[in-house]
């Protein structure tokens, strides 16, 4: 009987906020680098865009909705998935392909995969464009000595997904595993420090997509002012956490639609964290969308003075996606269906594994996303009277995303900051 081969599928995110803040492209560099191309290359650039924003919430909806997410606090990286996945469909063909491009919303009769790589490097480059200790993305292989991948596949990936490329020898399972393992943390800045436990003797490769942001609160929250406050998980459970205090002006949005009020974090850099607290936890994940926060980020966001409270927290998630991708249509890629001679010829070649980890850090200095929420409002401010109580100290939504691309590097909702 044939022993089928396996490529190892990983993708991870770690996100710390602490750092320097930095430059990021804005819509004049937007206009300069658009300048230079095609309006063709502009407008697929624009198509990739809008659907990574779509494949966000509905790979959201999905994580959400599985049993072994009820209850608990749901983190991830969409643009690292997208990114990962986007650089396997370079090696797809046949179904495997279209499915891969249907599962993240790409348009075959408008995008072709060359369309979807060069709009990737873009993202990658921009995302990139600035000090490795406060940002980085982008992919690696490594390679078994056995195993030889075709040329072209490598050279795609290192072009528009900057990959790294590594041949290893997976029969020393032990040293190949720390190889692996170093260098995800070093490109995590520590933050995930064992991706790999042992490896396993039928894979041939390993595929690994990590992002890594480091971002400082343009307004930083004072330590002092940090106090030991309830944090309502549901209506029977409380748990007590440091409760982090800031009064100033902040952008704020009610929407009605989704009866959530939104709060704005930047950072110092064209990056923001949105904070939405919901009376109904369901109405707003089931019914997010881009457009919703195209109109966060917008003039809707008004600045008022509020005092604002939110956890000090630190969590960490684990995801095999196996099942969430085959529900939303990429199943091929698995089994023995999987068409992926756009990376070896060889026979029986599947994915094995799709795992997903991500970490946030939120402190005083930084985040990347931030707290549960519970709200209390009082009406117009007077320098007389003490401005209006905003406080997550019950469960809430976060997203990460540059203000000017509205690309979300991150997304999820914390129930318990706790755990």
């Amino acid at each position: 009987m044939m022993m089928r081969a396996a490529v190892g599928f990983w993708v991870l995110s770690a996100v710390i906020c602490m750092g320097r803040g930095h430059h990021h492209l804005g819509h004049d560099d937007d206009k300069t680098v658009q300048d230079t191309v095609a309006d063709s290359s502009a407008n697929s650039v624009s198509l990739v865009n809008e659907a990574n924003q779509e494949f966000s919430f509905r790979l959201y909806r999905k994580l959400a909705a599985h049993a072994d997410s009820q209850g608990k606090n749901i983190f991830f990286s969409p643009a690292c998935v997208s990114a990962a996945l986007a650089a396997l469909s370079v090696g797809a063909q046949g179904e495997t392909h279209r499915q891969l491009f249907g599962g993240l919303g790409f348009n075959s009769s408008l995008l072709m995969q060359t369309d979807v790589d060069q709009a990737f490097q873009m993202f990658l480059q921009r995302a990139n464009n600035t000090s490795q200790e406060e940002s980085s993305e982008g992919t690696a292989v490594f390679v078994d000595n056995r195993f030889k991948p075709k040329p072209e596949f490598l050279q795609t990936l290192k072009q528009s997904y900057l990959a790294d490329g590594f041949n290893e020898d997976f029969t020393k399972a032990t040293e190949s595993a720390d190889t692996i393992n170093k260098y995800v943390e070093e490109k995590t800045n520590g933050k995930i420090d064992q991706l790999v436990d042992n490896l396993d003797p039928n894979t041939v490769m390993y595929l690994i997509s990590y992002i890594y942001y480091k971002g400082k609160w343009a307004t930083q929250f004072d330590p002092k002012l940090t106090k030991q406050d309830d944090f309502n998980v549901d209506e029977n459970t409380k748990v007590s956490v440091d409760m982090m205090n800031l009064e100033d002006r902040f952008h704020m949005h009610h929407d009605h639609e989704l009866n959530t009020t939104v709060l704005q974090l930047p950072f110092n850099s064209s990056y923001s964290m949105l904070l939405m607290l919901p009376e109904v936890m369901a109405t707003l994940e089931n019914a997010i969308s881009p457009n919703h926060v195209t109109k966060w980020l917008k003039a809707t966001m008004i600045r008022r003075r509020h005092e604002v409270y939110i956890p000090k927290f630190s969590i960490k998630t684990s995801y095999n996606l196996n099942d969430v991708l085959s529900e939303m249509g990429m199943t091929d890629m698995f089994g023995g269906h999987a068409n992926l001679r756009g990376i070896s010829e060889e026979q029986g070649l599947a994915v094995s594994k799709v795992v997903h980890k991500a970490t946030l850090d939120v402190d005083e200095a930084g985040a990347t996303a931030a707290a549960a929420t519970s709200i209390n409002m009082r009406l117009k401010s007077n320098p007389y009277l003490p401005a209006p109580v905003l406080k997550f100290n019950r469960p809430f939504m976060v997203i990460i995303t540059e203000r000017n691309t509205e690309k979300i590097l991150f997304l999820g909702k914390i129930i318990n900051p706790t755990i």
